[in-house]
């Protein structure tokens, strides 16, 4: 599709160096599928990267991080111009977020017998949630959770493993995530509902030109509107992540 045609200062902002440098979060499957052999990214997130660096006539550099909160860290040293990573208001302290392109519910998986039945049940006294630290849907909980305990772990795997092992009330996650982790722990149960829906956003560092960020939002009204961000989903099989809504601004 043909998308809005950027000025020069959001252009200047976006991309200083004349290369777009896009961090990417490695460790969310829905969004980066896989890595070819010369450490390109492959996915929704990359692919709307791209498309970003064409629409503003640049080349683009793939900057790959473990994690999200890696990539947030990475914003104060200047060393990327666009991150796609969850928008919530911790990281806004210091990027400057788009509306969100897509979405993922977060939700609870829990053990056999487990007596939580709602996300209520879940917030009391004595609850021992497992959540990877600095999670997007982490940083939700512990601004939300008044009575519950968050144990947190460096990865989505110690995570589960950490559940599991200290006999945990509930692993906290993305949905098609504990999906999967339920088929490995017989008579678990994967909570209906969310607790939240994690925003996936396009981000720069703040202190750049106004004009980039505006072009930011632009360029992802027009990705979705136009169905570009369905369609990636679709080619790269991305079960459970959603187009976001419109934006109203």
């Amino acid at each position: 599709m043909s998308f809005p045609t950027p000025n020069a200062m959001a252009v200047t902002a976006l991309a200083p160096t004349g290369t777009l440098r896009a961090a990417i979060n490695l460790s969310n499957f829905l969004l980066v599928s896989s890595i070819t052999d010369d450490g390109r990214p492959i996915g929704v997130s990359p692919d709307l990267a791209g498309a970003l660096a064409t629409a503003l006539g640049v080349d683009i550099e793939y900057q790959t991080y473990p994690n999200p909160g890696d990539v947030a860290d990475a914003a104060r040293t200047g060393t990327w111009d666009i991150g796609n990573i969850g928008a919530e208001p911790a990281r806004a302290e210091f990027i400057d977020f788009s509306a969100a392109y897509a979405e993922i519910e977060s939700t609870y998986l829990v053990p056999a017998g487990s007596p939580i039945s709602s996300f209520a049940d879940a917030d009391q006294p004595g609850i021992r949630i497992s959540v990877k630290e600095r999670a997007a849907y982490a940083l939700w909980l512990e601004r939300s959770l008044e009575h519950a305990t968050l144990v947190q772990s460096e990865s989505l795997d110690s995570s589960f493993d950490v559940f599991v092992d200290q006999q945990l009330d509930a692993l906290a996650g993305l949905r098609p995530r504990l999906v999967a982790d339920a088929e490995r722990l017989p008579g678990s149960r994967v909570l209906e509902g969310k607790f939240s829906a994690v925003q996936q956003a396009i981000g720069t560092p703040k202190g750049r030109h106004p004009a980039g960020l505006e072009y930011l939002h632009q360029f992802v009204e027009a990705a979705k509107a136009s169905g570009v961000v369905a369609d990636l989903i679709e080619t790269h099989n991305s079960v459970g992540l959603s187009v976001a809504p419109l934006a109203t601004r």
